[in-house]
């Protein structure tokens, strides 16, 4: 069982106002008195009342602004596509 020093709750935080909620936990590769062989395990999704539950018992908690670049959308002109159909060669 994990205690509150080995658990962080996460909340990505997208521009288009969507948010997601992790958990985090420290895992070992060798032992718990070997410092080198911790770290952050996998991310688990967990909802916004767990998030908040957890905060509210004491859990450390990060907010995270997630700023990136709006994706690019390509025009892919179908033209082709009939051009194939019309000959039938690809």
């Amino acid at each position: 069982m994990h205690s509150k020093q080995t658990v962080r709750y996460l909340c990505q935080i997208y521009p288009s106002g969507n948010e997601y909620y992790f958990k985090e936990e420290i895992i070992t590769h060798d032992s718990w008195d070997n410092l080198n062989s911790l770290e952050w395990g996998r991310r688990r999704p967990v909802t916004k009342e767990t998030f908040e539950k957890r905060r509210r018992e004491g859990y450390r908690v990060h907010r995270t602004f997630i700023d990136k670049p709006m994706g690019q959308l390509l025009h892919f002109p179908l033209s082709n596509q009939h051009e194939i159909e019309e000959t039938g060669r690809k």
